[in-house]
Order: C-alpha cells, then sequence, then structure tokens
C-alpha cells in the first residue's frame, strides 16, 4: 500500500489509527498533543476486512493504534506484526463514566459485558459501592469471534434476565439500539486515548533510538536590566542571580541534565531527548516557567534544540531561543533536526501546537513579506496558525479571533498585506440591515506557499 501524500520525515513517527468514526474524531483531537505523530487514519465499517487494512498499513507506518480491542483482536489472530501494535482499553474514566450511567439511568442490577476484563468491572462497581450487580462476561475463548454472536450474546440475557448491556463495540452498540435494548456504549476519555499513545509513542523503534539523543537547551532571564532596577543594592541582586540559579539547578536536575551558566543572565543546559520528553509529558509542560513568574517575580525564555550532532543541537537551541523572545518571553519553543519549530510550549495544560518551518521557500513571497513589513519568522509563524484550520477567507473580526489579537491590529495588518499583493478582497458580508458590511479577504500568501511546499 503506498499512502498518498504521506512523506516519511526523520523526526516524526508514523501512526496508524484504526477504528470506528466517532473514535476516529475523537482521537484526531487527541492526537494535536502529540506533535511526534503523522496520523494516517483508517474508518470501519461493518464490511470491513479489518487483517487487510492491516496489513496495507504495516509496511507505511511505524505503529497501528486500534481504537477498539476486538478490531485488534482480529488482526492479532491472522497477521505476525512487525511494528509495534496497540489498542486502547476500556479501563479507565470511560468504563467509570458508563456504569455510573447505568446505575442512574436503569433499575436492572444484572449487567452484560463484552471486550472489557472482568478485574476493570471489578475494581469500578467496587469504588462505587455497588456490591449488588452481577454480571456475564462474553469469552471469546481466543478465538476469532462475529459480531453477530456478541449481539445475541446481550440479546439472550436481556431477554432471560434483564440485563443491561456495557459494549465496546460500536457496531453492536447500534444494533442494541435498533433492537431498543437497554444498553452503554463504553467509549475511552480523552485522558484514556492519551496515556494509550503515550504508550505507543515510547514503543517506537525510531524513538527507542532517540532516546538517548543530546538535547541541547538555552535559557534567557528576560529583561533582566529592568528587574534588577528595582532592587537598591549591588547585594540583593547577587542574591537574585543566586536564587535563579538555584531554581534552574534544581530543574535541570529533575532532567538529569547538566546546567552551565554561560555569562550575563544566559545558561545553557544538556540532557537526553527521552528525559526530556518524559518530564514535559512530551513538550507539554514546563513547570519551571511559571514556578520563576511566581516565586521571584522574573520570566523565562527557553529554546530547546534537537539534532543529530551537539554542534547541530546548540545552533537549533539558539533559533528556538530567537523565537520564545519574539513571542513576548516566559514560554519555550523547540527547534527539531529539520527545522521545524513545536511551540509554545504551554506552562499550565495540555496544548494545540503552533507548528511551521524557519524559512519560506518562495523568493517571490519573502520579498513581498519584507514590504509589508513582516520579518520570514512572523509570516510563517502567521501561515502556521491560519492554515491549520484550513480557512482562507476571513473578515478582519474572524483574523482577530485566530491570531488572537485585536480586530483593529487585524485591520492594520491587513491593509500592509493588501499594499502587498498578499491578500485579494473577494467578497463582503452583512452582518445586519444596519450595520457596515464587513470585508472578506482571502489570503493568497498562505494558499501560493503551501502550493509550493
Amino acid at each position: 500500500m503506498n499512502l498518498h501524500g504521506v512523506d516519511k520525515d526523520v523526526s516524526e513517527i508514523i501512526i496508524g489509527v484504526i477504528g470506528p468514526d466517532a473514535l476516529i474524531k475523537q482521537i484526531k483531537e487527541t492526537l494535536k498533543s502529540f506533535p511526534n505523530f503523522k496520523p494516517v487514519f483508517h474508518i470501519v465499517t461493518s464490511s470491513t476486512v479489518i487483517p487487510d487494512i492491516a496489513k496495507n498499513l504495516m509496511g507505511d507506518v511505524d505503529v497501528l493504534m486500534f481504537t477498539e480491542y476486538h478490531l485488534y483482536h482480529l488482526a492479532k489472530q491472522v497477521i505476525d506484526f512487525h511494528i509495534p501494535v496497540h489498542y486502547i482499553p476500556l479501563m479507565g474514566t470511560g468504563l467509570y463514566r458508563s456504569l455510573f450511567l447505568i446505575k442512574n439511568n436503569y433499575e436492572s442490577k444484572q449487567l452484560s459485558i463484552d471486550t472489557i476484563a472482568e478485574k476493570y468491572v471489578q475494581q469500578i462497581l467496587f469504588e462505587l459501592d455497588e456490591q449488588s450487580y452481577e454480571y456475564t462476561l462474553f469469552s471469546s475463548n481466543n478465538r476469532p469471534v462475529m459480531i453477530s454472536e456478541i449481539i445475541d450474546f446481550h440479546v439472550h440475557n436481556y431477554r432471560e434476565n434483564n440485563s443491561v448491556a456495557l459494549t465496546g463495540i460500536q457496531e453492536v452498540s447500534n444494533k442494541l439500539t435498533e433492537m431498543d435494548i437497554p444498553h452503554e456504549w463504553v467509549t475511552p476519555t480523552h485522558q484514556d486515548m492519551i496515556v494509550s499513545l503515550e504508550r505507543a509513542l515510547l514503543a517506537t523503534r525510531t524513538r527507542q533510538n532517540k532516546e538517548s539523543q543530546i538535547v541541547t537547551g538555552l535559557i534567557d532571564v528576560d529583561h533582566f536590566q529592568k528587574v534588577i532596577e528595582k532592587y537598591p543594592s549591588e547585594h540583593d541582586v547577587q542574591l537574585l542571580k543566586l536564587q535563579i540559579q538555584q531554581m534552574l539547578l534544581d530543574y535541570i536536575k529533575q532532567l538529569d541534565g547538566h546546567l552551565i551558566n554561560l555569562g550575563g543572565e544566559e545558561y545553557s543546559f544538556i540532557t537526553t531527548r527521552g528525559i526530556f520528553e518524559r518530564e514535559t509529558r512530551g513538550y507539554k509542560f514546563i513547570p519551571l516557567l511559571q514556578d520563576t513568574k511566581s516565586q521571584i517575580g522574573i520570566t523565562l525564555s527557553i529554546g530547546v534544540g534537537f539534532g543529530s550532532t551537539a554542534a547541530e543541537a546548540g545552533n537549533h537551541a539558539r533559533l528556538a531561543l530567537r523565537q520564545s523572545k519574539g513571542f513576548g518571553g516566559n514560554v519555550c519553543y523547540i527547534v527539531r533536526e529539520d527545522r521545524s519549530v513545536l511551540g509554545p510550549v504551554d506552562i499550565t495544560t495540555y496544548t494545540q501546537y503552533e507548528r511551521y518551518d524557519l524559512s519560506i521557500t518562495d523568493a517571490h513571497l519573502l520579498e513581498k513579506a519584507e514590504k509589508a513589513g513582516m520579518s520570514a519568522t512572523y509570516m510563517t509563524k502567521l501561515m502556521a496558525r491560519v492554515s491549520r484550520y484550513k480557512k482562507y477567507e476571513y473578515t478582519a473580526q474572524e483574523l482577530a479571533s485566530t491570531l488572537k489579537i485585536t480586530t483593529r491590529s487585524a485591520h492594520r495588518i491587513l491593509l500592509k498585506w493588501m499594499d502587498a499583493e498578499l491578500v485579494d478582497i473577494v467578497g463582503e458580508e452583512k452582518v445586519t440591515h444596519k450595520g457596515r458590511p464587513r470585508r472578506i479577504y482571502r489570503l493568497s500568501f498562505i494558499i501560493d506557499e503551501e502550493k509550493v511546499r
């Protein structure tokens, strides 16, 4: 199978995801928190031959993920996989949610259950303090099972014992709905998917090879000269520097890294990629940023570089630091081997990354950007934000919301882009019968650059 449009990038891990449409939509959102994964999706229906799909994908991806256990089981019965293969187990918050709904919506204390391990059912019933429930488990005896067998199992238990069905299979849920049989489709939650994807990430050979790769980081204290103006004596300034260094040492110790003071208010650290990914929860969490701000009232700019050599990683760390300083500080950016940028790393929550290349490929476009007063770095950042939504026609108000700027700033930017022939007016949007029409702009410079890429 040749996956059209999937170009292998050495810094990315291609993951094949197989599942029903509803779970594919859900996992697409979760994958936005995993910038190293380049997903290839296959939506299954009742007519899909699962082993054939898995075989076709196996040669083109680094790891496979099934969103439902029974799909995984069907494939494993037939295929001897030579890549890591995972499924999302129904063991956590998703199962808890379904049992809670059954408790509140149905009077029956009888359950019929498929594709869910008994130990997890027992554990959550215990946590819910529901010892009165009785359940019957569908047993496949490790053999391939037809969907019709599982449906018959639930129908039989409903007719004999008035059981409420717990199923981990969408196709079974759909059929039980048609038959008006009470049931709950147990689906994984966002957190369940995160845990499974993290396991898949660490299982790939590509990732294992990169575990020991050297990572270089640069840390710069934002606006340090303004900060020290608040201190009455040189003694107090020196104490502040010691406090900063101590906080940095404590954090770098968590990374099993080595900290170096480069002079002035800039520091460098070295660690390994595997440790950095684990401690930052996959590039999503750097508590140092919040700690220095809340405890000593300063902010930091952090740049992290990956590379095949120490020199390359150091150069990329410097480029990443420039991105952080350009953003305004108090953030971390990462520049990877292919000079693509990830960030900003959010300090408190899982985030959807911006991702963009450091250079624009079209010289003519770069000339227009300079005419509009934009650097290549700023322009590519804007392109990343806008093209992420696959929407290229905006009013000034919509663009302001997308770029997280004021409407006035959006108007000012659009005027510059019009002068530089980067955008076109393609229509008007009338808000009310009294209001002034809003112009609709097509961001042609983004469309043109994506064609070049």
